[in-house]
């Protein structure tokens, strides 16, 4: 197993300009003050590098990526509503998250490992080629993906995101296309109002956009059979070369910012269906940190995703 995570991370504070930003750094010390505990649980931990211009640029617009660049070092500001940042602290946080992904799955298709985790904030999921939104300045799991396939000889990528807010910008970066199975679980109704189940994809990517909003209270009783009886048939018959999952823990009953009653075990039985799936198709599979506003909920959550991902469950 191997742990990605860079300092940046820790660096930058929304709260500096949003008195009350829900992302805030003790979400990656709690984390890492559990697995601490628990002596990493064996994983290999690696610094994430930062990602270059040329990797954002795979999905994002030159148009976006100067505009944040720009942003950042005239001293920050307000993106949108609930997206700001801070400073340099703020870019160089959102090229570590985006980089550390790149690198994650630069070592598993290189076969240094079978599975990973990059622990790294900004999120990135809600990021759309042209906009920056919800928390997210760079799409860092669409970076990895999409460096996977042009650069690491990588066919085809399944990407499953089970943060409870809709991954629109996953979406948005490979609605029309068919090497990339986007699969996204999510609490209906809820920010940022996308991810209808007519939402399929388009053009030659018809078919593989797979949307499954849950209803307000949903638990493991929705969720898990989703995962297993619905995505993991659709991702085996797809054949990728390579599983990203969009690991959010905002489902989790103690999140703050949505209404959904997973436990954190929940998530570790989702990651074992994923390895699972993973050992049978004989591919690497990496978990790319989004959501989780909660910080001890979240630490637990993503604690039982990784201790799953290594096959290991004794992991409290």
């Amino acid at each position: 197993m191997l742990y990605l995570s860079h300092p940046a991370s820790l660096e930058y504070d929304p709260r500096e300009l949003m008195s009350g930003h829900p992302d805030v750094p003790d979400r990656i010390v709690a984390l890492e003050a559990h697995l601490a505990e628990l002596d990493w649980l064996g994983a290999e931990r690696r610094e994430a590098p930062a990602a270059t211009e040329e990797q954002l640029r795979l999905v994002h617009s030159e148009r976006l990526v100067d505009s944040i660049a720009e942003l950042c070092r005239s001293g920050g500001g307000a993106i949108d509503a609930d997206t700001v940042v801070t400073g340099e602290a703020s870019y160089r946080a959102a090229l570590h998250a985006a980089g550390g992904a790149c690198e994650l799955a630069r070592a598993l298709l290189a076969g240094e490992d079978t599975v990973g985790y990059c622990a790294v904030r900004p999120s990135g999921h809600h990021a759309e080629p042209d906009r920056a939104m919800g928390f997210c300045l760079f799409n860092n799991v669409a970076i990895a993906a999409e460096h996977a396939i042009r650069d690491l000889g990588a066919r085809k990528v399944f990407i499953l995101d089970w943060d409870v807010h809709h991954g629109n910008g996953t979406e948005a970066a490979f609605r029309d296309r068919a090497d990339v199975l986007f699969a996204s679980i999510h609490q209906g109704g809820i920010y940022p109002g996308t991810g209808r189940v007519a939402d399929i994809g388009s053009g030659a990517g018809e078919g593989f956009t797979v949307n499954l909003p849950v209803p307000a209270g949903s638990g493991a009783e929705a969720w898990l059979p989703l995962i297993e009886q619905a995505l993991v048939p659709l991702a085996e018959s797809f054949e990728p070369d390579l599983i990203l999952i969009s690991a959010g823990y905002d489902a989790h009953r103690a999140d703050p910012l949505a209404s959904c009653n997973l436990e954190s075990e929940d998530f570790g039985a989702m990651g074992r269906h994923l390895r699972d799936l993973a050992a049978r198709l004989g591919v690497p599979l990496g978990a790319v940190q989004e959501g989780g506003y909660h910080p001890a909920s979240m630490a637990e959550s993503a604690t039982a995703t990784i201790a799953a991902l290594c096959g290991d469950c004794c992991w409290t």
